[in-house]
């Protein structure tokens, strides 16, 4: 069965803050994430999204 942590709980075993984990949940990068009223829960073999960093695109995506 699958199990659920919370986002306090991926937090502490992604080596993140709570509120870092929220966001992900909210921008939808978190795979499988569910909110239920003021948590998110998340399956627990969820692997950690990789952060993207400020004013860096990937390769290609430049118009022409």
């Amino acid at each position: 069965m699958l199990e659920y942590l919370t986002s306090l709980e991926i937090a502490e075993k992604w080596g993140i803050s709570s509120r870092r984990v929220t966001t992900l949940c909210k921008q939808g990068r978190v795979e499988g994430a569910i909110s239920k009223g003021n948590t998110w829960l998340i399956p627990d073999d969820t692997p950690k999204p990789e952060e993207r960093l400020p004013g860096r695109r990937k390769q290609g995506t430049y118009p022409e």
